[in-house]
């Protein structure tokens, strides 16, 4: 933005000093003037002593207000441009001595805007105001750092995601077009098998960037009907795998998008199925009301899985091998990422517990609306 040069702050808090000591030092002046020499007599004022004669000494000489005048006034003057000239010197040295560290954050926002985000100010010294300043603005760098690292991270990860399906539609078309009596319709199963993949892929993709920018409409939902509505899709895919589907607990209302929230229990639900036991495992939702928060709880059963890879189970395109499933429900990696932003979103936490016996135990926990 461009804006008409004017003073610093350096040269403001200067003026600021030696104005403010210009006037103490003026209001010193006016309490002599006004406690002392306005009682001083204006006339002459000469006493003699009693019985005088040619050899008595001279009567002492008192000055009036009018001979003080002339010997203050002067002095006076001298005194306040000394203490101006005092207070622009030692007004500019303590200015430039406390602005010090707003410099160094104004050199590190530079570097900043010109794309060096690994700088950092770490500010010695006792906490203040500047330190205070400081230390946040490090923060949110460190913040900033991370965010960009994870975009660009996530931005070449989709890429990859979204090459291998258009990779092998080309490699199809070109074995199509170089064998001539291949099968068709083998050839179009698989370019339809393919080409649902990226679309799968790709509708993730734009839920997962609608979670982030959290601008949805929000309305009063109960998570209790939304968990059945999520396990009725379900239950036909629960049975086909022989696994036990529940629903238990209560009412738990909050605040949000009906359609965000219907994708938390269905991601959370499929998965739960998907990452099961081969057969006669059993998955468990769970809603209700604790305090000021609404719950739900997904837990389901299955192969045991290492601590150190839960915590990264929420990041996009991040499969552990312990769930990493084939066929028509092999997923594209974004599913529990998804949860993690559309729980951001509507300011909730999303917690992954592993259970002792095997499988996973998912709590979401967001702000109840009474």
């Amino acid at each position: 933005m461009n804006r008409r040069p004017g003073l610093s702050a350096r040269l403001k808090l200067t003026i600021s000093y030696a104005a403010f000591l210009m006037l103490a030092g003026a209001l010193l002046l006016a309490v002599v003037w006004v406690f002392l020499l306005r009682y001083v007599p204006d006339g002459v004022w000469i006493t003699g002593l009693r019985g005088g004669g040619p050899w008595a000494p001279a009567p002492p000489f008192v000055p009036n207000r009018t001979d003080l005048q002339r010997a203050f006034v002067p002095r006076a003057a001298q005194a306040l441009a000394i203490l101006l000239a005092f207070g622009l010197t030692g007004g500019w040295i303590l200015a430039g001595r406390m602005l010090a560290p707003l410099t160094q954050i104004t050199d590190a926002t530079r570097k900043t805007a010109n794309g060096l985000l690994s700088h950092r100010i770490r500010m010695k010294g006792r906490q203040d105001e500047f330190r205070e300043l400081a230390d946040a603005f490090d923060t949110m760098l460190e913040q900033i750092e991370s965010h960009v690292a994870e975009q660009r991270r996530f931005a070449a990860n989709a890429s990859h995601e979204l090459r291998t399906p258009l990779a092998i539609s080309r490699t199809l078309l070109d074995v199509a077009r170089k064998d001539p009596t291949r099968d068709r319709d083998e050839l179009i199963e698989r370019l339809h098998t393919v080409n649902q993949r990226a679309i799968e892929l790709t509708e993730a993709l734009l839920l997962l960037s609608r979670g982030d920018r959290g601008n949805f409409t929000r309305e009063t939902v109960d998570l209790s009907l939304v968990a059945e509505e999520a396990t009725e899709t379900l239950l036909p895919l629960a049975e086909q795998r022989r696994i036990t589907l529940d629903v238990t607990g209560g009412a738990a209302r909050t605040s949000g998008s009906a359609e965000l929230l219907l994708r938390i229990v269905t991601n959370l639900v499929q998965n739960a199925i998907v990452h099961n036991l081969p057969t006669g495992g059993t998955v468990t939702v769970h809603t209700g009301a604790y305090g000021g928060a609404s719950v739900l709880r997904v837990e389901n059963t299955g192969p045991r899985l290492p601590p150190e890879l839960v915590p990264t189970l929420t990041e996009p395109f991040r499969r552990g091998t312990e769930r990493v499933r084939t066929g028509e429900h092999a997923g594209v990696g974004l599913g529990l990422a998804i949860v993690h932003s559309i729980v951001r979103a509507h300011d909730g936490t999303l917690d992954l517990v592993p259970r002792p016996d095997g499988g996973l135990l998912v709590m979401v926990r967001l702000p109840r609306t009474p």
